[in-house]
């Protein structure tokens, strides 16, 4: 198991509510795009990372996480797992404080790089599945 319920919990409640969902584009029939949208109802801004840094639920999408000109808290990663641990060490450079592998990214190297670069990290999970599960249905106090 790659982050336990309490890892899940800081990451969802604790770290911050400025996600960067790379992967996220405009289309409609990704997961990324529903999975956002229940992060935004949860009061998460949204960030899109895509290449064709689209602007997506209302935000402004930018080409790399490099290209955000602000802080970012969590970086969601919704790419296969080849490219995720890239994207993994570019969370880390950005300064992000936990990294999310959506179901299905599983890069063991690139966990142990970032849990030890000091970061939270949860894999083969979705937010969207987990955030409702909270204590009252949500992050509170954010």
């Amino acid at each position: 198991m790659y982050g336990d319920e309490a890892t899940v919990r800081r990451i969802l409640n604790e770290l911050g509510d400025t996600w960067a969902v790379v992967g996220l584009s405009s289309n409609r029939q990704r997961a990324a795009y529903g999975v956002a949208a229940v992060l935004q109802r949860f009061g998460k801004r949204v960030v899109p990372v895509h290449p064709k840094a689209e602007t997506v639920h209302g935000e402004q999408g930018y080409a790399s996480l490099a290209d955000i000109p602000f802080d970012v808290d969590v970086v969601d990663v919704f790419v296969n797992s080849e490219l995720a641990g890239a994207v993994a060490d570019e969370a880390v450079a950005k300064g992000a404080k936990g990294v999310w592998f959506q179901l299905g990214v599983v890069d063991e190297a690139a966990y142990e790089r970032t849990r030890a670069a000091g970061l939270e990290m949860v894999m083969d999970r979705c937010p969207a599945i987990e955030i409702p599960r909270l204590p009252q249905g949500g992050p509170q106090g954010s």
